[in-house]
């Protein structure tokens, strides 16, 4: 039976119960603690430096040159809070409220009230770290609106709000190194988790320079490493963001919940050619100005400036009129994908939809246009040769973020006692649809506020353990495990590289598990990636050796994503509704719109590994409502 340990108690009380009994432990035995963070983005950095602040040893690991490098950087739009600065009815139960009707009714409501609660707090300390918030003539933090809201709640750095956010928790991270209270171990990849007498307590990290295998133990292991969209190969993900962290984990023990669903973020570059390698993320916050819309005529080939008003189809405007442009992610991105299907798609692939600033330019004048976002139209300008000030932009939605990752309780504790997925490794606080600007609030408060309390909580029972080393039989058999796979990619006789299975993973899911689904498509799925499994098995080639490689790298990414689309595909076959982001064709309204089965599928599907070639075992979480009623979710 899955326990999620919510607290008791109303609602609005639950994590003050919790912290006010949780175990602590005094600064003398702290340094005797070690623990290990995997990942350096915002919620590893903001963990890591947080609990070195209190004195524990944290040994810090990222893939990347630097921990600035980790992708939360590029995140542009805003982050949320509920502090109601403009005065419009805002307040910590309407964004409560808002994340959990925008995710489709499919998350706790204790672990998205927390969400909400800490949300202020936040900003705060943001401002006091240094984040250049955006600020209006009087000094005042300024706000913004992002999707599936009525109110401006959204805090922002123009658009380099991830990255102004980073170098916050970045300083803190590195005035700890300098302390010595973390090692910090760049360019080094997490490859296998060491659990013993079920408890984990160290990982395999192979250092990605030398190619050297090394053993690292702790008394408790946090994976911070982000969401694993980037298995669809052309997404707005960094080209290593992989899964292999969490998938690891779960190979081990830990179970992972709602795999399939994945965010299309509405408003990315399109697609323009069949060697490209990712898509660029164009930020929501553009949709507060922008307005979206397409061709009444299929197949329009005119300049855009040329269509008149009434040749025009805003559909946005047109089918959800009380949210307009701002409407949800997954709405507004099956809606594009519904007008680009009939033959309303712009650009040279008409795989695009248009998004036009010219009533705002109009009505507001350029210069205010500019002042919010100069540096989007800059960098849309530089990569498509289009001037978005004269012209609309060219957007199309594309893979971006997972609200599914690795199951966690209330404290963030996955499965395995001792670990914990912090951020978008885990799948706590978005259900089945996350609304704009709550990434950086989620990845920020798991590690600021959250982790601080419940790591503490768990250490407290460890303290009388017996201490571990290196040299266990668990970390011969984890690195044994990582050597072998490393070798039989080596030896490998086949002629396609990771690049050829990551294409064919990637455009399969988009085709067949992505913006929607079907019973059919899913089943083809499934049987497609036995086939693919098989010929990654026979046909891969790497070439080099084991040192510094970056296709050895890959190789063990992309094996762990044909096992992770199995699951995805498995996850989304066997929920039989249509609810945020997972839309399956057999369940939805005469109009096109999402219909939920609450009587059968108001659950968490938490799964669990069974080993290679085995069914994976579903775990059913039930989700219960205290404070809201089911409803309908209508934008209308």
């Amino acid at each position: 039976m899955i326990d999620s340990k919510i607290p008791e108690g109303p609602l609005i009380e639950k994590w003050n119960n919790y912290k006010a009994k949780a175990k602590l432990v005094n600064p003398a035995n702290r340094k005797k603690l070690n623990i290990i963070v995997v990942g350096t983005g915002l919620a590893g950095a903001s963990c890591a430096a947080s609990l070195a602040e209190q004195g524990y040893n944290i040994q810090s690991f990222c893939f990347q040159d630097s921990a600035r490098r980790a992708h939360s950087v590029a995140a542009q739009g805003g982050v949320n809070a509920a502090k109601n600065y403009k005065n419009d009815g805002d307040s910590t139960y309407r964004m409560f409220y808002d994340t959990i009707k925008g995710g489709d009714f499919r998350s706790r409501e204790a672990n998205v009230y927390r969400l909400a609660e800490c949300s202020a707090a936040l900003i705060d300390h943001a401002v006091a770290q240094g984040v250049p918030f955006a600020r209006e003539y009087a000094g005042y933090l300024n706000n913004r609106s992002f999707g599936g809201v009525q109110v401006s709640r959204t805090f922002y750095a123009r658009g380099q709000t991830g990255q102004q956010l980073l170098l916050g928790a970045y300083q803190g991270l590195l005035r700890q190194v300098s302390l010595g209270k973390v090692a910090l171990h760049t360019r080094h990849e997490m490859l296998e988790l060491v659990v013993i007498d079920g408890k984990a307590k160290g990982i395999i990290a192979r250092n990605l320079e030398t190619g050297e295998l090394e053993r690292h133990v702790a008394d408790a292991v946090v994976l911070a490493s982000g969401g694993y969209g980037k298995v669809y190969y052309l997404s707005t993900l960094a080209m290593g963001c992989n899964s292999s962290a969490i998938w690891r984990a779960h190979k081990k023990g830990a179970y992972m919940a709602g795999v399939s669903w994945i965010q299309f973020h509405p408003t990315s570059l399109p697609q323009h050619g069949e060697n490209q390698s990712k898509l660029t993320l164009m930020s929501e916050s553009l949709r507060n100005d922008g307005r979206i819309w397409v061709p009444k005529k299929a197949q329009d080939d005119r300049n855009p400036n040329t269509i008149p008003e009434d040749e025009r189809d805003y559909y946005l405007e047109r089918k959800y009129p009380s949210f307009g442009n701002l409407a949800p992610r997954d709405i507004s991105s099956r809606a594009a994908k519904e007008q680009i299907d009939a033959g309303h798609g712009v650009g040279p692939m008409k795989n695009a939809i248009y998004l036009d600033f010219s009533a705002a330019i109009n009505a507001q004048g350029k210069d205010n246009i500019e002042a919010k976002y100069s540096n989007l139209f800059a960098m849309y300008e530089k990569i498509t040769g289009i001037n978005a000030y004269k012209e609309p932009m060219l957007i199309s939605p594309s893979a971006h973020f997972t609200m599914g990752g690795l199951w966690v309780d209330y404290e963030l504790t996955t499965s395995i006692p001792g670990l914990f997925a912090l951020g978008e490794a885990n799948f706590a606080d978005h259900g089945a649809n996350r609304l704009g600007a709550n990434s950086l609030l989620q990845a920020c408060v798991d590690g600021y506020f959250i982790a601080p309390y419940t790591i503490p909580n768990y250490l407290a029972g460890e303290l009388n353990a017996p201490k571990l080393n290196i040299n266990h039989p668990a970390f011969d058999e984890a690195e044994n495990t990582v050597r072998n796979q490393l070798d039989k990619f080596l030896n490998s006789n086949g002629t396609l590289s990771t690049d050829y299975f990551h294409k064919k993973i990637g455009r399969l899911l988009y085709e067949k598990c992505g913006l929607s689904r079907s019973k059919e498509k899913l089943e083809e799925a499934l049987n497609e990636i036995q086939l693919l499994k098989a010929s990654f098995e026979k046909d891969l080639l790497i070439t080099g050796d084991d040192t510094l490689n970056s296709e050895l790298e890959k190789a063990g990414r992309i094996a762990d994503y044909i096992e992770l689309a199995e699951l995805m595909c498995h996850d989304a076959l066997q929920r039989e509704e249509s609810c945020g982001a997972h839309f399956r064709e057999e369940h939805q309204t005469p109009d096109g719109e999402a219909v939920r089965n609450d009587e059968d599928f108001c659950y968490v599907s938490a799964w669990e590994w069974k080993g290679k070639d085995q069914q994976p075992e579903l775990h059913k979480e039930p989700l219960v409502f205290e404070s809201v009623e089911l409803a309908v979710r209508s934008y209308k």
